[in-house]
């Protein structure tokens, strides 16, 4: 299955990712996980509200957490070039028959909401509040001693409408996986940036959102945040790695919040600026896909995500047989 070829010239121009709101049934225990054990900056509390940030970030928020009855994803949350660019990319969904609607968000100003035509819901800002910068206050370093908020997967029940909407939007591939007949994309890892990925998709129920990433400084961040999981409480919370990644060589770990929300912390990516750099493929029953060391990822790395509040869940596409762990 061919992907399609990169858009240079979008309609509207996506720097990057930003933000994700998730909701969580209790503020004081998602403030201690994100807070404490991961190494988010809070930045603000408000009542119902957190907001934090991650090391090198310097827009006030990369991460709102909101009380809520059940946990959810609210908006995927994306800054664009300019303003001009908010009022393009309103004509643009609202052109695909999309709701497109601007509101006025704490800290980040003029918001375009909108959804993207399988149905997640998201965000695209220009400005958002600047805050001192607190990369090299090294005494304030905690927990996995996260940098900045690296990528967003969401499960897709079709993973090629999702890769061409967002391929006609700007973002481009940097590798993607077939089904085993190659007749049909499994999963799609697409960027703004010039990493592996903003935005990735994985077959299956969808839409969903899959996990949110940091990138950390080195692998031993990432070894430090287990032992201190292991020793606080949270050893339930890790679900799959340390390991190496196939796709994208990065060395990963995935865990969950107290609320189920799955996080993946990333290093050890490579660059992918070029305009024509060239995608790259790879079989779905490749073991060293999952993990370069041949290690699969278990069950409910394929099966549990996060819905996204009053988005309707369908049945993925068709039927794929990845390698799962026993």
């Amino acid at each position: 299955m061919p992907v399609p070829s990169s858009v240079l010239n979008p309609p509207f121009h996506v720097v990057r990712l930003n933000h994700v709101v998730l909701t969580v049934r209790d503020l004081a225990a998602a403030k201690a996980f994100w807070g404490d054990t991961l190494g988010l900056q809070l930045t603000q509390e408000t009542p119902g509200r957190l907001y934090f940030r991650a090391m090198e970030e310097r827009g006030h928020h990369c991460i709102v957490l909101e009380k809520g009855t059940e946990p959810s994803a609210r908006h995927l949350g994306f800054k664009v070039f300019s303003e001009e660019d908010l009022d393009k990319a309103q004509h643009f969904f609202r052109a695909k028959g999309l709701k497109a609607e601007f509101v006025e968000e704490p800290y980040q100003g003029r918001t375009l909401r909108t959804v993207d035509p399988l149905g997640v819901p998201l965000e695209f800002y220009f400005r958002m509040d600047k805050l001192p910068s607190v990369h090299q206050k090294y005494a304030l370093y905690k927990g996995v001693k996260p940098l900045r908020i690296d990528h967003f997967n969401c499960f897709s029940d079709d993973v090629d409408a999702s890769v061409a909407f967002y391929n006609e939007i700007g973002f481009r591939v940097t590798e993607y996986t077939e089904n085993e007949d190659r007749s049909r994309l499994w999963a799609a890892w697409m960027h703004r940036k010039g990493g592996v990925h903003d935005m990735a998709f994985t077959h299956g129920i969808g839409p969903r959102l899959h996990h949110v990433a940091f990138w950390v400084p080195t692998p031993l961040n990432i070894i430090d945040l287990l032992d201190l999981m292991a020793t606080t409480g949270y050893v339930g919370n890790i679900e799959r790695g340390p390991g190496r990644h196939g796709i994208s060589n990065a060395f990963f770990l995935y865990i969950r919040d107290p609320d189920g929300h799955r996080i993946e912390i990333y290093c050890s990516d490579y660059q992918t600026i070029d305009p024509d750099h060239e995608p790259i493929r790879w079989d779905l029953r490749d073991p060293q896909r999952q993990t370069l060391w041949g290690a699969p990822a278990p069950k409910s790395w394929f099966e549990e995500g996060t819905v996204f509040e009053g988005t309707p869940v369908r049945q993925p596409a068709y039927a794929a047989s990845p390698i799962v762990a026993a």
